[in-house]
């Protein structure tokens, strides 16, 4: 029988039991999300769950509901065939974004994980701005990235080396393992990275190889992929974010690819994404310098003489300042969102008079 521990649940989480679960209730993780449906693994199986109704009633963001590699506390029915989550164990680390579209909210991407793998293509989807975007939210959520280029058979050893070296010369200095599912190049170096029990992502836009690198390592075609388009790229597979447990313990979340990759409050993540930046910005003159115009700027003179490149310094800027501006419309909306929970109470309240 499986343990608790196979899926992750260490000495940190086990901290947090006895604030979190009554007698009466088990610990599971989360495995998939659909909607207000879960799916969740315990030491026997995977079985289908729901949010208790006090739990959701007292919930003040989407943020606090559960996703993909969260901890929770469970209350089993039917023969342990289902249950019902009442809380969530606080997070180590996690992965979060803006949601798509004009909604300033965090959108939870998954939770709990110990290394993230960025996957870009070394075909079409090669693209250092999201790559930074990626970094960024690795940074912001405490998760340790490691970078994969894939499907290297699709160019040249020059133009690898190309790539490889037009990630260092962004000041990126992120791990590299470059990789492809049709020769079996690189495995061997994934694979050593990979420790059981612990848990790992895989991140990345539609069609870059995501599931077929997982069916790569479990040897088989266990989950669906699509043929490659004439271009050499894959299609969209993956609908929805799951947590796998391989043959050797090792756990992996595969997500959907991300057609947006929005900032909110990454404040801290972009600093560490351009620890470059950050280091130069400590010989500026004046301590809240912006880095834009003001004179004795330690940043712009790095520009002037060519130690950072002008491209690096717009997307630290573009980055920072996206951040900041969700993070000011999201915290208007908090607050709004606050007040108008006061007034249904005080109404509430008025109508049992």
């Amino acid at each position: 029988m499986m343990k608790l521990s196979d899926l992750g649940f260490d000495r940190w989480f086990k901290a947090h039991a006895d604030d979190i679960r009554r007698e009466d209730q088990g610990i599971a993780r989360v495995s998939a999300v659909d909607r207000n449906s879960y799916i969740i693994r315990n030491e026997l199986r995977e079985i289908p769950a729901e949010l208790a109704g006090k739990f959701y009633f007292h919930i003040e963001s989407s943020v606090e509901l559960p996703c993909v590699g969260d901890w929770v506390t469970v209350q089993y029915h039917n023969d342990d065939a289902s249950g019902i989550i009442h809380g969530v164990f606080p997070r180590r680390t996690f992965l979060r974004r803006k949601c798509a579209g004009v909604k300033v909210d965090y959108q939870m991407i998954a939770a709990n994980i110990d290394t993230a793998f960025i996957v870009q293509s070394c075909h079409f989807d090669f693209n250092l701005p999201r790559l930074n975007r990626y970094l960024v939210m690795a940074a912001d959520g405490h998760v340790e990235p490691i970078v994969i280029l894939a499907k290297t058979d699709l160019i040249s050893h020059d133009e690898l080396q190309q790539k490889l070296a037009a990630i260092r010369q962004a000041g990126i200095t992120t791990r590299v393992i470059a990789l492809s599912n049709i020769t079996g190049s690189g495995f061997d170096e994934l694979r050593q990275e990979l420790i059981p029990c612990r848990t790992y992502c895989l991140l990345g836009s539609s069609g870059v190889g995501k599931t077929t690198l997982i069916n790569h390592l479990i040897g088989r075609d266990a989950l669906d992929t699509k043929a490659v388009s004439v271009t050499g790229e894959g299609t969209h597979t993956t609908a929805r974010r799951q947590l796998i447990v391989l043959d050797k313990g090792v756990i992996f979340i595969d997500t959907p690819g991300m057609r947006e990759l929005g900032l909110l409050g990454a404040g801290e993540g972009v600093n560490k994404g351009f620890e470059d930046i950050v280091e130069l910005s400590m010989a500026c003159r004046y301590a809240d310098c912006s880095h834009t115009q003001e004179s004795g700027c330690a940043v712009l003179a790095a520009i002037r003489n060519g130690e950072l490149s002008e491209e690096r310094y717009s997307g630290y800027l573009k980055l920072r300042k996206e951040s900041e501006h969700y993070e000011l419309s999201y915290l208007d909306k908090r607050k709004k969102d606050k007040a108008f929970g006061r007034f249904i109470k005080t109404a509430k309240k008025n109508m049992k008079r």
